[in-house]
């Protein structure tokens, strides 16, 4: 690396280390994704195995706890905390697979609308008013109970819904972009206008683009938990935050803890998220303007 690259790259250092937001959210989310990948390392027992014997053992703050299972059991004698570590694989890959799916679809549409505009641009603006009238929660909840619960069907269903924040700002972006000088002097020279797009034009956006997907990684990690506590989402006896609150439900005024802990999980890993994605809006503020 250069001197200038390295003089160039401190003051964005020192900026990231100045922004507690990120640095917090980016930490927890750090944290969780290495829980997620490792998760076969770090659970303590096997998060499907069931032991009706050793049903709903209490968290180790309770008197009478069990030291292998440090956060109780559940309704099948089914380690807690084993579940629990699962179940930021399945929060963070339904998250991140649906984010890909929508915003290469939001991504394609954008960038057609904005840099075409004529009939290309009124289509895909009609392709986005639409979108946007329909209720997600209830569309999703249609087409999940129509082609039925699994992992695969929630990411491809939640995929093709949550496109339109991915196409507007880069339609926006790409309106701005196609009248500036070097666009107009691409063309001169005959550049072609896959070039331009791929390029030029959405290498300039990448800021704008990585603060929605933050925030639609938060919103989609959201929606899969509300989708499998309705049991539309992943189905048991898979370890999805959703499904174990759902579960848990029917003890929490007994056992609140069942509900509690996936229900704080949860919470922390959406305002991790939130906090990234604030602490990018920020840091990037002055080059979206």
């Amino acid at each position: 690396m250069s001197a200038d690259e390295t003089m160039s790259r401190a003051p964005v250092w020192r900026k990231v280390r100045r922004n507690s937001a990120l640095m917090i959210g980016g930490g927890v989310l750090v944290f969780m994704l290495a829980v997620a990948i490792f998760a076969p390392l770090i659970a303590p027992h096997d998060p499907y195995a069931q032991d009706l014997t050793q049903r709903y053992l209490t968290p180790f703050w309770h008197d009478n706890t069990d030291p292998a299972h440090l956060l109780g059991t559940d309704h099948l004698g089914r380690d807690y905390l084993s579940r629990l570590i699962y179940g930021t694989r399945i929060s963070l890959g339904v998250g991140f697979g649906v984010v890909c799916l929508s915003a290469l679809i939001g991504i394609s549409l954008g960038l057609a609308a904005g840099y075409f505009g004529g009939l290309t641009d009124m289509a895909i603006s009609f392709l986005i008013t639409t979108r946007l009238s329909l209720p997600i929660v209830l569309v999703a909840l249609a087409a999940v109970a129509f082609a039925g619960a699994s992992l695969t069907t929630l990411i491809s269903v939640l995929g093709l819904l949550l496109w339109d924040r991915f196409a507007v700002v880069s339609r926006a972006a790409a309106q701005s972009l196609r009248s500036r000088e070097f666009i107009k002097g691409l063309r001169a020279i005959g550049a072609s206008q896959m070039r331009i797009l791929f390029l030029e034009i959405l290498p300039n956006m990448r800021s704008a683009l990585i603060v929605v997907l933050t925030l639609e990684v938060a919103n989609v990690i959201l929606l899969e938990a509300a989708l499998s506590f309705l049991g539309l989402g992943v189905r048991a006896p898979t370890p999805s935050w959703g499904l174990m609150i759902s579960e848990g439900r029917d003890s929490i005024l007994f056992d609140p803890w069942l509900t509690a802990l996936p229900g704080g999980a949860l919470c922390i890993l959406v305002l991790a998220v939130n906090l990234v994605g604030d602490g990018l809006r920020d840091l990037t503020g002055g080059r979206l303007k």
